[in-house]
């Protein structure tokens, strides 16, 4: 959620905007819950569409065509670096941050309270065709950087306070502010505000869920009925609103940045448990457990030597593989839990029952 915010608290005139969409995501949420980020997400993509394909048909023909944009940029920074012998390089880091992240994706509890939520399969297929058209803008939101690059804005003296404040995040709105009049720029930075907020909203949402369906009905009041779980929820999900707060008005940002990092290597490794775990029961839930635990402290050993990077390398005699950590502990996970589940079964003298019931699978 603080990095959905993507604000950094760098004085007043800062602090007053990150306080107001704070206000407005608390009313946004505590009043209707995941009805108001779902209604506003209409807004936003309308924003969002209307902002990149207007800025990659405008910048362009300002900075004389795609062909001198992409000229502009050093061929380092356009390809990957061939890698030299006895090393994947930048390839396998690649392809490895790639993957693991997709992996990653849907293991954090807010992408599937939306679809959770839905009101019927046909709702979800309707919007997993939609998904594509959301990751191509995706990609042309990377030609950004680029275009700002050619542009030089970063060399423009107007933009000299703001680079020296924000450095490099700043380089996307001084493109913006160089490229089109004020009302638009209005337009764009709407956009990217209404874009932190949507998914700020259901991340807090989600924790508030996690909170009273594991903790506060399992330890606390498991008597609570559904109006006193939903209140419970309300209130958790301001707090947890009120802490991503605080964090980005006085944590400095790059610890927002690394907690990122981290957070990926940490939720992937429940991916074992839960989706191995929803097509097959063999693993047992001990060994499950323990592999889970392996690849957490792996993979936190392994972001710290590597001073909290996304990549780690590995050395396999005179070859070294660079890599992304999570990646790779989830595989070191998925092996302990494999090799442990016969032992453990072998141990145990009962196996847990099966709770679920065909009608859980069936809609």
């Amino acid at each position: 959620m603080i990095g959905a915010l993507g604000l950094s608290g760098t004085g007043l005139a800062s602090e007053v905007p990150i306080i107001i969409a704070f206000v407005i995501l608390a009313a946004f949420t505590y009043s209707s819950g995941l009805r108001a980020p779902a209604s506003i997400a209409i807004v936003k993509d309308i924003l969002i569409y209307f902002t990149v394909f207007t800025a990659i048909i405008v910048i362009p023909i300002q900075l004389g065509g795609f062909g001198k944009v992409f000229a502009a940029v050093p061929k380092a920074k356009l390809l990957l670096a061939v890698p030299g012998p006895h090393t994947s390089g930048s390839y396998s880091a690649y392809a490895t941050l790639a993957l693991g992240s997709c992996m990653a994706l849907w293991m954090y509890p807010h992408a599937l309270t939306a679809v959770l939520s839905a009101n019927s399969e046909r709702a979800v297929r309707r919007n997993a065709i939609i998904v594509p058209a959301f990751t191509l803008m995706l990609g042309l939101l990377g030609l950004f950087g680029f275009m700002a690059y050619a542009a030089g804005v970063d060399k423009l003296p107007e933009f000299a306070a703001g680079f020296k404040q924000f450095g490099n995040n700043f380089a996307v709105p001084a493109l913006l502010m160089h490229s089109f009049p004020t009302w638009f720029v209005g337009i764009a930075f709407a956009a990217i505000g209404i874009g932190a907020l949507v998914p700020a909203a259901i991340m807090s949402i989600a924790a508030a869920n996690l909170y009273t369906r594991n903790i506060h009905r399992e330890f606390i009041n498991p008597r609570c009925s559904d109006r006193q779980e939903a209140q419970v929820a309300k209130w958790a999900s301001l707090l947890v609103k009120a802490g991503a707060l605080v964090f980005i008005l006085y944590i400095p940002t790059q610890y927002a940045v690394q907690l990122q990092l981290l957070g990926g290597i940490w939720i992937i490794q429940t991916l074992p448990a839960v989706l191995v775990g929803a097509h097959t029961r063999w693993f047992n839930a001990w060994a499950l457990l323990v592999g889970w635990a392996a690849g957490t402290i792996a993979g936190t050993s392994m972001a710290m030597a590597a001073h909290l990077t996304p990549t780690y390398t590995l050395t396999i005699g005179a070859y070294t593989l660079p890599g992304y950590t999570a990646l790779f502990t989830v595989i070191l996970n998925i092996a302990i839990a494999a090799a442990l589940t016969p032992l453990f079964n072998r141990m145990s003298a009962v196996s847990p029952a099966d709770e679920t019931v065909l009608a859980d699978y069936l809609t």
